[in-house]
């Protein structure tokens, strides 16, 4: 398991992204420098995890709880399988390309350290799935892509910072730590997008879980109870 690309996005003005001032950092490459990684502060105040990664729209993304997103390689090859296009590193916007993980598998709340342990590393804790935008939309230029890729459920993870440093391409990447509840970063999306009913189910999780998405787990336990309909 290790990163493949480490990827980074400056603020462009594009035509397909309703944040005020018309900008949108989704455009991200890799790079070979080392990169700083540190909780970047709340939502809506702070925006990337990453130093020099643009995060505009900082009402939807950014902040403690989606300070880094995650996308295996094995899930863009996948969609070039089913596009018929190249998808190079960083395409879906994510800060980290990965090889040899499940991210769709990986629960909420598990650990990573990246980097080696014996040196300097980063410990990141899964929090949910990305949730598909016009901005993602947009910046595929695929007709569809928020339906397509919300029924696919593959949708790549946010991660918050449990230890700041520094990470680059090719670090190891090693699982410190896995819950003992079945909460999984597609459990938690199909909850979030497709099958609210889900929502219950969510709260194995506990604070681990976006606080976005805990919210709306409890609210919806609420009112429901567990295994109604919505």
């Amino acid at each position: 398991m290790k990163l493949l690309s480490v990827n980074l996005g400056r603020a462009v003005a594009v035509p397909y992204t309703d944040q005020p001032e018309g900008l949108t950092g989704i455009g991200k490459q890799p790079v070979d420098h080392p990169v700083r990684v540190a909780a970047p502060g709340p939502k809506g105040v702070g925006g990337s995890g990453l130093a020099g990664d643009a995060v505009c729209d900082t009402r939807h993304h950014g902040g403690d709880d989606q300070a880094v997103y995650a996308v295996a390689r094995e899930d863009l090859d996948d969609w070039e399988r089913e596009l018929g296009r190249a998808l190079p590193n960083g395409s879906f916007g994510e800060n980290l390309t990965t090889t040899g993980i499940d991210i769709s598998g990986a629960r909420i709340g598990e650990r990573w350290r990246l980097g080696s342990p014996e040196g300097p590393s980063v410990v990141l804790e899964v929090t949910c799935g990305r949730i598909p935008c016009r901005t993602f939309q947009g910046h595929l230029g695929e007709r569809g892509w928020v339906r397509r890729f919300t029924r696919k459920g593959a949708p790549g993870a946010y991660l918050r910072v449990i230890e700041p440093g520094e990470i680059r391409r090719g670090d190891p990447v090693e699982i410190v730590h896995r819950p003992d509840h079945d909460v999984t970063v597609a459990l938690e999306f199909r909850a979030a997008t497709t099958e609210r009913s889900l929502l219950p189910r969510l709260l194995a999780a506990g604070p681990a879980l976006h606080p976005e998405s805990l919210a709306a787990a409890r609210r919806y336990a609420a009112r429901y109870g567990a295994g109604k309909a919505d």
